[in-house]
């Protein structure tokens, strides 16, 4: 095998560089959306927390079960998948799309999809899914009102007996270094009962307002998951820029190994030749 010249491994030593450039800018740019993503992230939990467990105390009170509650068999369901709207962030994106295939084959029929993110409704239009809305750029401006929309439209769907059930695919932030690729159903509310007597008194009765709350139940899971998925894609483009940077230094390393060998071979190759030179006068 040749040796490398030094003029292509010149070459490849500043692509490499300018690279690593790229990598360190994305790199920063990603902790900084991070740390702001989870300042965001956990000031909207409560609130979600705090209709969940309203939610849950009325469905422990009421005599009879809210239809937003009962299990039906699934004839018709929405997938709600939520990714990036950009790549180069590792297994990010195409960890939740495995998850919802795999759902997908479980359920035994092909729902329709609500794509949230780029990279979610090229994915789903790419395998011939019947997308019913999309949503792009709204990771980091995501607002409570556009969830609103969302969910007051898979809500009737639900209530007029057109959609059997609705599910939520997205990717949980565990911590900087691990995210989790989760899916929850939304509805039918999979509530658990805390089995103990509430005290507090539902006006004109529990059911009825369990219903009227279903849609800001829903916005707010859709609202949560949103903040959650972009939390999670900072951390995860971070770790790979950050793995990208060491393996762009580990590899610039060697190449300035190369490169200092094929100039120090060029070197003695011209030594070489002026004392043959040199020699071949002296004859």
């Amino acid at each position: 095998m040749s040796t490398p010249s030094v003029k292509s491994i010149t070459k490849r030593i500043k692509s490499i560089s300018s690279t690593l450039q790229i990598t360190k800018a994305m790199e920063l740019v990603a902790t900084s959306k991070l740390k702001k993503a989870k300042e965001t992230a956990s000031i909207s939990q409560p609130y979600f927390q705090a209709i969940y467990e309203t939610m849950s105390d009325i469905a422990s009170s009421a005599d009879t079960a809210s239809q937003y509650t009962s299990p039906r068999e699934v004839k018709k369901a929405v997938f709600i998948v939520i990714a990036g709207d950009r790549g180069l962030a590792g297994g990010y994106n195409s960890n939740i799309f495995k998850l919802a295939i795999a759902e997908e084959k479980k359920l035994g029929i092909k729902p329709d999809i609500i794509a949230i993110g780029k990279k979610s409704v090229d994915f789903f239009s790419k395998k011939d899914y019947n997308i019913i809305s999309s949503y792009v750029n709204v990771g980091g401006n995501v607002s409570h009102a556009m969830c609103r929309d969302i969910a007051d439209n898979f809500v009737e769907g639900f209530s007029s007996g057109n959609i059997d059930l609705v599910r939520i695919f997205y990717t949980s932030f565990v911590s900087a270094i691990k995210q989790e690729e989760l899916s929850i159903d939304v509805l039918p509310v999979p509530l658990k009962s805390t089995n103990q007597k509430s005290y507090i008194e539902y006006d004109p009765s529990p059911i009825v307002v369990f219903d009227r709350i279903i849609p800001q139940y829903s916005a707010g899971i859709l609202h949560c998951s949103i903040e959650e998925a972009f939390t999670a894609e900072q951390a995860a483009r971070r770790t790979a820029m950050e793995n990208a940077n060491k393996n762009g230094e580990e590899m610039l390393e060697k190449i300035s190994l190369q490169y200092n060998r094929a100039r120090q071979a060029g070197i003695t190759q011209e030594i070489t030749e002026i004392v043959s030179g040199s020699a071949a006068q002296g004859n």
